[in-house]
């Protein structure tokens, strides 16, 4: 797998447990609570659009630095 692949997909990782700690702490705060499959919905929303941009992110920044 190629590193650039491997990087955005821990992106994606990463932003899939950043957004269960935020729905966890607003649930500790007293929020109402959230079916289940729409967190999971979202949460795969949200690690698709991390993975996607950071891939896409990564690439823009690489060849703006060649050209600089």
């Amino acid at each position: 797998m190629r590193s650039r692949v491997r990087s955005s997909l821990l992106w994606g990782v990463v932003g899939v447990l950043a957004f269960l700690v935020l729905y966890q702490g607003y649930l500790l705060a007293g929020g109402a609570g959230v079916p289940v499959p729409a967190v999971v919905g979202i949460a795969v929303a949200v690690g698709i659009g991390a993975t996607a941009l950071s891939y896409l992110g990564e690439g823009w920044l690489a060849r703006r630095n060649k050209r600089v």
